[in-house]
């Protein structure tokens, strides 16, 4: 069957938060110079890249992982900026299907004509990766790493144990709550995990894998066995922190009486993955005139790590994983077998070479020109997809291309110096992110009951964020609490898990190490350590965050 993985970095406005509308606002018009004025819309366009198609026989949907560079797109803190670095989206494969709404009535992504018949590419998805969201409450300058999924064809997202993803300051229903957190190193807080000092390219490696951490069931709804379940792999933190349960994505068929779509989300079906993009999604611009009456706009300034050469390495080490990988050894431990390590089988794994084409982009609607004389996409020895930077007068190496004179319809990059002193442009300042208000979980419900075992504890975060965080027993923890396992099912999954603590530490390479480059390190601050007695089987769930007093 062919897998298709898509590395999106922000996955358009169906998927991701959207920034504030256009506003249009008048800035102070400053003597002898022109009305400058604020937007939004500066910027949009897919940066992408493709790959082989992959084995048809090789059963590679199990998981897809890759090391992607971290690194400070902006050097401050922006207002209303929402821009993706290269990330993942995951889909059940459901090609058999070519005519059959997969997105019951009633739900959002069915009000969208254009994806019909099927809605297949708005039915389930997991997505989330590292980034800048509109979102975000709280701004560093550095970008997050962020776990998403939309399991109901986009009514609500998933991105952490307790919250949506940056949708509201409260946590989801009880009955919305879809991660289980597994790490009982690491916390998962609701505005995405942070990054120690200033990356500049340094390599952050991920992995989903279909895990079988509980058996299918034939109930109501049927549920199938896969728990995509995310590894990362850090300077100071290497592993599984979290997967979806199952019935995260079984549930809708029932909740909509609607029989067909029973064993077609992610939790039986194989992950289909492709090519993708970085996406470019909310950039604020400013726009003025000079004395002739002609329009010049300015971007942030958008930096990328590179090297003497002007390259810039950004995605690699791209690998699709079938069962072989460590489904089977897992399941295998699971039941009472040898010891699993929770190491990616090599056997069990694809390495597709990668292929690219020049990126479009957009301001508004109306087409830019003159970026790609700059820099364009190159996948590098290695099979590693990157941007090359060209000999030009436009930007220095690194530099995305800041100013654009409109003409006609088009927006033409131009260099600084060709900006005129009167469009008062080259001293404009972008409005810095302010803090924003805490995420704030219930007293009651699956939150108190069965409750913690200990709590609270805090944490103080390089996002000028303070993190509060109660330790679970694993099976006791908010999402499982909406479903009525029975004693025994629960029972082997907490066995299970207490087995993992044990036996996984954080410095093992679970996925390959990355072929080049040195691996990033998380905030040190989100690592913890098990109170004594709770060293296995119980794991810290963050049940709020707020800036620092």
């Amino acid at each position: 069957m062919k897998s298709n993985v898509y590395f999106i970095a922000v996955l358009g406005l169906l998927a991701w938060p959207c920034a504030a509308q256009d506003t249009a606002s008048s800035l102070k018009k400053q003597a002898g110079g022109g009305n400058v004025t604020s937007h939004s819309e500066g910027l949009h366009g897919y940066i992408g890249f493709g790959h082989e198609e992959l084995p048809a026989d090789g059963g590679y949907s199990a998981g897809m992982g890759f090391y992607a560079a971290v690194w400070s797109l902006v050097d401050q803190p922006l207002e209303n900026f929402q821009f993706g670095l290269p990330s993942a989206w995951i889909q059940p494969d459901n090609s058999d299907n070519k005519d059959q709404p997969l997105a019951p009535e009633g739900t959002l992504a069915r009000k969208w004509k254009e994806r019909g018949p099927t809605w297949s590419s708005v039915f389930q998805t997991v997505e989330g990766g590292l980034g800048y969201w509109a979102g975000n409450h709280f701004r560093y300058g550095p970008p997050k790493f962020s776990m998403n999924a939309t399991p109901q064809c986009y009514d609500y997202e998933v991105g952490s144990p307790g919250w949506s993803f940056f949708y509201s300051n409260e946590a989801l229903p009880d009955n919305r709550l879809g991660i289980a957190q597994l790490s009982n190193r690491l916390l998962i807080p609701p505005d995405a995990l942070p990054f120690q000092g200033n990356p500049n390219g340094e390599f952050l490696g991920y992995t989903w894998m279909a895990l079988p951490f509980t058996d299918p069931t034939t109930g109501d709804p049927p549920t199938g066995d896969q728990s995509w379940t995310c590894f990362l792999s850090a300077a100071n933190f290497k592993g599984p922190i979290a997967y979806y349960i199952p019935e995260t994505w079984s549930k809708i068929g029932k909740l909509f009486n609607y029989p067909f779509i029973h064993g077609r989300g992610l939790d039986a079906r194989p992950g289909n993955m492709g090519g993708g993009a970085m996406e470019i999604n909310t950039v604020p611009r400013f726009d003025s005139k000079d004395a002739q009456g002609t329009a010049y706009t300015k971007l942030p300034k958008l930096q990328f790590p590179v090297d003497a050469e002007g390259r810039a390495f950004l995605v690699q080490d791209v690998t699709y994983y079938s069962k072989s990988a460590l489904y089977d050894t897992f399941k295998a431990w699971r039941d009472g077998g040898p010891a699993c390590s929770g190491l990616m089988d090599g056997k069990g794994a694809w390495k597709p070479k990668l292929k690219t084409n020049t990126t479009h982009y957009d301001q508004a609607g109306k087409k830019i020109t003159g970026v790609e004389s700059s820099f364009d996409t190159r996948i590098f020895d290695g099979n590693v997809w990157g941007l090359q930077w060209s000999t030009n007068d436009i930007v220095a190496k690194g530099l995305f291309p800041q100013y654009y004179k409109h003409v006609g319809e088009n927006r033409v990059a131009v260099p600084a110096s060709a900006v005129p002193a009167e469009t008062k442009l080259l001293s404009q300042e972008f409005k810095r992110a302010p803090m924003g208000v805490p995420y704030i979980s219930p007293s009651g419900g699956a939150w108190a009951k069965p409750g913690s075992k200990l709590r609270p504890f805090t944490a103080r975060l390089i996002d000028g964020s303070v993190v509060t965080y109660s330790w679970y027993r694993f099976v006791d923890q908010p999402s499982f609490q909406q479903y009525h396992w029975s004693v025994e099912k629960k029972a082997k999954l907490q066995a299970l898990v207490e087995k993992l603590h044990a036996n996984w530490p954080l410095d093992r390479d679970y996925m390959a190490p990355p072929t080049r480059g040195k691996l990033v390190a998380l905030d040190p601050a989100l690592l913890v350590t098990p109170p004594h007695g709770l060293e296995v089987g119980y794991v810290p769930i963050v049940t709020g965050q707020a800036a620092k007093n």
